[in-house]
């Protein structure tokens, strides 16, 4: 595992990783997948491949399999893109992957500027807000306005995981301390 032990901020990062296992279990999920730690563009390639892989051998169907896939990629890029790196320049961050019988669950977690806080909250809540209809538009104008973000993304990431898990988004931001927070967001998708 990581070491935490020099950076307050990667031990926060642990911190909040391990709650989240917990209400996993307590939530009886089973999980399929996680990772604590460094995120690389090979690690997210494998996370999303070795997900696939597992969900295909568990006879999972394909269109749940291509949602998940839609989901795991937008929120490993987010990460990659957008997380802060902590005080030793690392972009530590977490994934969870559960299952239960009905449904699985994903929680992506990472580092954000406190400054920006706000603005992620509003822009969540408001996709959190539409309507499918809405939401597909929203998607659609966003899209063709081709704005890019500060780190060169165009937002679209937490639409499109809205989108492909038909439920809303749950969400929390925490503060560390008056530069960063703790952002973990939480998909949850049916499985039948």
């Amino acid at each position: 595992m990581l070491d935490t032990k020099n950076s307050l901020i990667a031990e926060d990062v642990l911190v909040n990783y391990q709650e989240c296992k917990q209400h996993y279990s307590i939530e009886k999920f089973k999980v399929t997948i996680e990772y604590f730690g460094i995120f690389s563009q090979d690690l997210v390639n494998s996370l999303v491949e070795g997900n696939e892989l597992l969900m295909t051998s568990q006879g999972e169907l394909k269109l749940l399999r291509k949602r998940i896939f839609s989901i795991l990629i937008e929120g490993l890029q987010n990460i990659r893109k957008h997380a802060e790196k902590d005080d030793l320049e690392r972009q530590v961050a977490f994934l969870i992957i559960g299952k239960n019988e009905i449904s699985y669950k994903i929680t992506f977690g990472n580092i954000i500027l406190q400054s920006e806080s706000e603005e992620i909250q509003s822009h969540i809540e408001h996709i959190n807000s539409l309507s499918s209809e809405d939401l597909k538009e929203f998607y659609i104008k966003e899209l063709s306005e081709n704005v890019f973000t500060k780190k060169g993304g165009a937002g679209l990431g937490f639409i499109i995981m809205r989108m492909k898990s038909n439920s809303e988004l749950k969400f929390s931001i925490k503060k560390v301390n008056d530069e960063y927070a703790f952002l973990s967001v939480e998909i949850n998708l049916s499985r039948i």
